[in-house]
């Protein structure tokens, strides 16, 4: 398993995406997060087709920190179903993920109150 990750959700308007955003980066959670849009979604939700326009929060982070991000998520998040996806990052410059890690707070520095 990858120990980097990107956290990808989406939200209707661009002010919940940037509150989302301050919240992940104020709580140490992600390093940064980016925010793209809008962009046009196309889903199946309660049997019904939609399209709308979203923005998406991409959070970069670390695998250990997954549980505590989708928590975030879902305190700030207005759906009743947010998108929260995980996705592994494979390789980055070493120099950005030293910039991450110290970025980052890990489970283990918080468990340890440091």
């Amino acid at each position: 398993m990858s120990e980097y990750i990107q956290v990808v959700t989406t939200t209707e308007k661009q002010d919940d995406a940037v509150a989302i955003a301050g919240a992940l980066v104020e709580q140490r959670l992600a390093a940064c997060v980016q925010i793209v849009g809008p962009v046009t979604s196309v889903y199946r939700w309660k049997g019904q087709i939609e399209t709308d326009q979203e923005w998406q929060c991409w959070a970069k982070s670390r695998q250990d920190c997954y549980g505590r991000i989708e928590q975030a998520i879902r305190e700030h998040h207005p759906y009743e179903e947010p998108e929260i996806l995980a996705v592994p990052i494979t390789a980055g410059s070493a120099s950005y993920l030293r910039w991450m890690d110290g970025e980052v707070e890990s489970q283990s520095q918080d468990e340890t109150g440091g």
